[in-house]
């Protein structure tokens, strides 16, 4: 019994990871009808923020303090991943909304993008980056107002972003000659970092050994929970998102900024991304490929949960993380030792997380073709838009 319960703990802390890094998308594609392939990368970025706080937290605070830093680093991925996605909204999806297919193309090239930035950003590169960007935005200020009067403005556009990135690179690149300036901040490798000393132990229960790592991560979802659900339910703003969800035009014509909220409701499902990768740090090393390794499990928890529905992706989440780890682990043969021959045959089969992630596709697949809206499909206005 005490192994039954263990398997438990373990897969339900599996599932509050995939509820972490699923609620951002369900906010995003639930209520916005948006599939961001670059979700997983907003993950990485929260990632990497926490790695970043935890050195200068090394480097510049006392080390009585250092135990605390991944609770700021929360917060801090949050705002991090938030900017980074309210940027991706404003320059590259609000262009495409209405049009799925070039939204999950567009996303994934910048899903793309970003994976080689942090393989490559060096302090030249920011440096050429910052400069091609402010250049960008300060040039059409410079040219003469009759110029953007004419038809050739747009290429004028591009002209002006042309000149400002090879201005960009031309100054990464003579910067670049430094090897100080030259030198990687992440590279390509696989980083670590270290969990506080109060995360690095155990609590038996029982006979149950829960690592506080874990429970952390448990309680950190149900905090980010507790807080999407109420910013939904209670707050301004959260009232205007569900409103815009329901009727766009109507909500349109009653004053509501839904672009402003579109912005916001972009900003806040790329935050909470960020704080699922604060507790994946938790869980293993931080690399480029973090968040490719989340992305599709991500869409399924909302595809299974029902879009829109943040009770069906939590739902959805636990569930496929418990059935992963029991079938993954191979403690279903644990806990069952009588299996019969057949069935523990099959159960072998499938001991491992490969092939445990085939079988949980195919019972999704199964279970989709009698429900195809998930397990709590919407209902109201919301089926008739």
């Amino acid at each position: 019994m005490d192994l039954l319960y263990e398997t438990l703990f373990n897969g339900l802390a599996i599932g509050s990871v995939l509820v972490l890094a699923a609620l951002g998308l369900a906010v995003v594609f639930g209520l916005m009808g948006v599939i961001n392939m670059a979700h997983g990368e907003l993950m990485m970025i929260g990632a990497y923020t926490t790695y970043v706080v935890q050195n200068i937290f090394k480097a510049a605070v006392p080390e009585a303090l250092f135990p605390i830093y991944i609770l700021i680093a929360i917060p801090i991925a949050f705002l991090v991943s938030g900017l980074a996605g309210l940027l991706l909204e404003k320059t590259v999806i609000r262009r495409l909304y209405g049009r799925p297919l070039e939204t999950l193309l567009a996303t994934w090239g910048v899903s793309l993008i970003l994976q080689q930035f942090v393989r490559s950003v060096s302090s030249a590169f920011a440096i050429g980056l910052v400069l091609a960007v402010a250049l960008g935005l300060l040039l059409p200020r410079l040219t003469p107002k009759a110029w953007w009067q004419q038809r050739w403005t747009p290429i004028l556009a591009v002209g002006n972003w042309l000149v400002a990135g090879l201005v960009g690179i031309a100054v990464a690149a003579v910067l670049g000659q430094q090897r100080a300036l030259d030198e990687p901040w992440f590279s390509a490798r696989n980083l670590d970092v270290t969990a506080p000393s109060w995360l690095r132990g155990s609590i038996d229960v029982g006979a149950v050994n829960m690592p506080t790592a874990r429970l952390f991560i448990i309680a950190l979802t149900i905090a980010a929970l507790v807080a999407v659900t109420w910013f939904l339910q209670k707050s301004v703003w959260g009232i205007r998102i569900r409103s815009v969800t329901q009727n766009r035009p109507m909500s349109d014509c009653l004053g509501i900024p839904t672009q402003k909220v579109d912005a916001l409701t972009f900003l806040v499902g790329s935050g909470l991304a960020g704080v699922a990768g604060v507790a994946v740090t938790l869980l293993g090393s931080v690399g480029p490929n973090l968040g490719g390794n989340y992305i599709v499990d991500c869409f399924m928890v909302v595809v299974l949960g029902g879009v829109g529905k943040l009770m069906g992706t939590v739902v959805a989440a636990l569930a496929i993380g418990v059935l992963s780890y029991v079938v993954g682990s191979g403690s279903l043969l644990l806990v069952w030792p009588a299996m019969p021959g057949g069935l523990n045959e099959l159960i072998t089969f499938f001991a491992t997380t490969s092939m445990a992630k085939v079988l949980v596709f195919a019972i999704i697949v199964v279970f989709l073709q009698f429900r195809p809206a998930g397990i709590f499909p919407p209902k109201g206005r919301m089926v008739e838009a």
